[in-house]
């Protein structure tokens, strides 16, 4: 048998002068389409002042894909240094929140380089999103690995994840999307053994639409960004901004603490130890009518260092009896069933609506499934019981009269006495009041080495 199979071997070699061996080298994909005069197309090419776009986006950086609404308009100039650049107003719908700011734009390749700092996240997600393309095709000079290219080239470049492929523009394609019906030139590449699309516009500044994904080595690739026009206008002279009002600069957000550093957090398993959850959490002391930001880390009850993937969760607010129906659901408030994190690490943003006291808190992972399926395995929860303040000065917030201790904190007392939260919660209530100077605490006496010297440890509250 293995004569048989040499002899036929030499055969071939003799017939066909060599036999091909299969290698491990990736295969060029060669693409290109044909449109009259065979233009060429950049990121940002024709952009002017007076322009407007709102776009409905998102990025897998910013919240795993969460989508909100980008709107921008092109202001006019602003020289930075020797450089001039474009100088924008932008305002963005994240949910219930409202943020309006600045942003400066390259005129060769339109990537965010300063502005308010309230904006930073969403610079972040426009240029790794909409303006993505431009590290492939920008105004800078033609030829090589920059500059302006045409819909004909066989590629564009090639991305830079291992496995990457080539970005190639691949077909003609009529796009409607909110804004309007398109003809567009459709971009895309294979990564992680899903094919990223994105909808180009000859002559149009940026893409029309985007469907993109992460690459993976295994499982289903995850979003990387998306998108799609809502609206565009062009010589829009008056501030489409001008009655818009950013919740900084809301009354009713006035003086409320910051939340920009994580520095609180729960570490536990959930009731049934099916996951363990690493809870983060700002401010430390949440006010009613204030934002508040959570951190979410869902990870295996194995490993605390292994993520979970595809967790459908909700945040829950319920009462000192963990009665459902909850008495508030953020996936509800958000619009949504329930809140999906692809990779385990979720982000929410939210305003504080209950009274002040204990609020307690409800981590609620339904299981681990991709969206629109229902998880197999288990439910389970991690409650986190947090003191409320309030803004105002009453009971539950900075007290007139230091002696008083607020009603919340005895019910607090009255709770954790019958079970009914547990003993973190309730050592929280005193750490509020000696924040507060409700309680003060002496400096315990010297101990003297004598059991009748030693000061009785309950003459150390006032």
């Amino acid at each position: 048998m293995k004569k048989t199979f040499l002899a036929l071997l030499i055969m071939g070699i003799l017939i066909l002068g060599s036999i091909p061996l299969p290698h491990a080298t990736a295969q060029f994909q060669a693409g290109g389409v044909t449109l009259p005069n065979d233009p060429l197309w950049y990121a940002g090419i024709g952009l002017k002042k007076g322009d407007y776009f709102s776009y409905s986006m998102c990025h897998v950086d910013y919240k795993e894909c969460a989508p909100f609404e980008m709107d921008i308009w092109i202001k006019g100039d602003i020289m930075d240094g020797t450089e001039s650049k474009w100088l924008t107003e932008v305002v963005v719908y994240d949910g219930n929140k409202v943020v309006k700011g600045e942003m400066d734009l390259g005129k060769l390749a339109p990537e965010p380089s300063g502005g308010s700092s309230d904006l930073s996240v969403y610079r972040g997600a426009f240029k790794s999103s909409i303006v993505w393309l431009s590290a492939f095709a920008n105004g800078y000079y033609e030829g090589h690995d920059k500059g302006p290219k045409k819909f004909s080239a066989k590629s564009w470049g090639k991305i830079g994840n291992i496995g990457g492929e080539q970005i190639i523009p691949t077909a003609i394609e009529k796009v409607t999307v909110p804004a309007g019906t398109y003809d567009t030139v459709l971009v895309s590449w294979k990564t992680g053994g899903a094919i990223s699309r994105v909808w180009v516009v000859d002559g149009f500044p940026f893409p029309v639409k985007a469907q993109t994904y992460t690459h993976v080595s295994s499982g289903i690739p995850p979003p990387e960004y998306q998108f799609k026009l809502l609206d565009y206008k062009q010589n829009v002279v008056k501030d489409p901004f001008g009655n818009v009002v950013s919740d900084s600069e809301k009354p009713e957000l006035q003086n409320c603490p910051k939340t920009d550093t994580l520095t609180n957090f729960i570490k536990k398993p959930t009731k049934d130890f099916t996951y363990q959850i690493h809870a983060y959490y700002s401010p430390e002391y949440p006010v009613k009518g204030c934002p508040m930001k959570w951190q979410f880390n869902f990870l295996s009850k194995y490993h605390d260092t292994q993520f979970l993937n595809q967790v459908q969760y909700d945040l829950l607010v319920v009462d000192n009896k963990f009665t459902l129906p909850p008495m508030r659901s953020i996936a509800k408030d958000q619009g949504y069933s329930n809140l999906y994190s692809p990779s385990g690490l979720a982000t929410i943003d939210m305003i504080v609506q209950e009274s002040p006291g204990t609020a307690h808190f409800v981590v609620y992972v339904y299981g681990l499934s991709p969206p629109g399926i229902v998880p197999s395995n288990s439910l389970d929860y991690l409650q986190i019981d947090i003191p409320i303040s309030s803004k105002n000065g009453d009971s539950a917030n900075k007290s007139s009269d230091k002696s008083t201790i607020p009603s919340w904190i005895k019910n607090n007392a009255n709770w954790w006495a019958d079970g009914s939260i547990d003993d973190e919660a309730f050592v929280q209530g005193i750490q509020y009041l000696i924040k507060e100077g409700i309680m003060k605490i002496r400096e315990a006496p010297q101990d003297s080495g004598s059991n009748s010297n030693r000061s009785d440890p309950g003459s150390w509250l006032d």
